[in-house]
């Protein structure tokens, strides 16, 4: 064999790709099991837990030893001692100015700005993950908890009302009746419903969490938005921003505790809200792309 057909050979040899590595499926859904896990086992989101867990069960006990009359309060407490389903409703609007936003700022806010503060988040990054992975499995994971905040209120203030009150077919704000199946049907709807509005919140709050390395900063800054948000609401003079603010229709829902449900007011609102969510997204997912990890 001549030195230029081993050289040509040889080249041959060279010359053949190594073999593709092995991609390993299911990553993004073994780690968003893996942060939901987190979010679950720590002390302080199951401390938040459980203050939202004893606002339905202090409205119950409240209503169920007071004497009979008015007073100041909810729509719906009026309505709690003929059908306990109202203790949800009542339990959620009154969450919703304060607990629910403080529970959501603490978790959303922490979300990247606590890696970073603890120098996990360049830990994560140089495995390697990839950012907008990593920010796709925050973003889950955050919704995830919101909904268990709402679904926490719902179910706890159902099984108090239930066992207070009863569960009887439910007499809507219009004056007409539903059996408790349509009833039970509005109550999930009114549980989906605020957890869009509220994911807007915790959207927001992953967005500044790109943004500092201080934890408690982060959270601090989501809650004054909702809190700025409530303010401007409140101003008379400003009623020609009020019906774009982030708080100003989380309340609405309401509307599904009608006869005649609008659905074009509920797809506006939620349109709203998910509006806001994909701006912070988007703010977000550019921050951390671009974001230099230092600790």
């Amino acid at each position: 064999m001549s030195f230029a057909e081993a050289g040509a050979s040889a080249g041959t040899v060279r010359a053949t790709p190594p073999p593709a590595p092995k991609r390993y499926r299911g990553a993004l859904l073994r780690q968003y099991r893996a942060e939901v896990r987190l979010l679950l086992t720590r002390r302080r989101n199951w401390i938040l837990l459980a203050v939202l867990a004893v606002v339905p069960i202090f409205i119950g006990v409240a209503v169920k030893i007071s004497k009979p009359g008015g007073g100041d309060g909810p729509q719906f407490i009026g309505r709690i001692t003929g059908n306990g389903l109202f203790l949800v409703f009542t339990a959620l609007t009154v969450s919703i100015p304060f607990f629910l936003p403080l529970v959501i700022g603490v978790v959303a806010g922490d979300s990247i700005a606590g890696e970073a503060g603890q120098g996990t988040l360049r830990y994560l990054l140089t495995v390697p993950v990839p950012r907008g992975r990593l920010l796709t499995v925050k973003t889950l994971a955050v919704a995830t908890f919101t909904f268990l905040a709402v679904l926490v209120v719902s179910v706890v203030g159902l099984l108090t009302g239930t066992a207070l009150f009863g569960l009887h077919s439910l007499v809507l704000l219009s004056g007409d009746t539903v059996g408790i199946g349509s009833a039970l049907l509005r109550t999930l709807g009114v549980v989906v419903y605020i957890t869009i509005a509220l994911f807007a919140l915790a959207a927001g709050g992953l967005f500044i969490s790109t943004l500092t390395e201080n934890a408690i900063a982060a959270m601090a800054a989501t809650i004054s938005i909702a809190v700025f948000s409530a303010l401007l609401d409140a101003v008379p003079q400003l009623s020609a921003i009020h019906p774009y603010l982030l708080t100003n229709h989380w309340l609405g829902f309401g509307e599904l505790l009608r006869t005649s449900i609008s659905t074009a007011d509920l797809s506006r609102w939620t349109g709203l809200h998910l509006a806001y969510a994909a701006i912070f997204l988007s703010l977000a997912w550019s921050r951390m792309v671009t974001k230099d990890v230092t600790s």
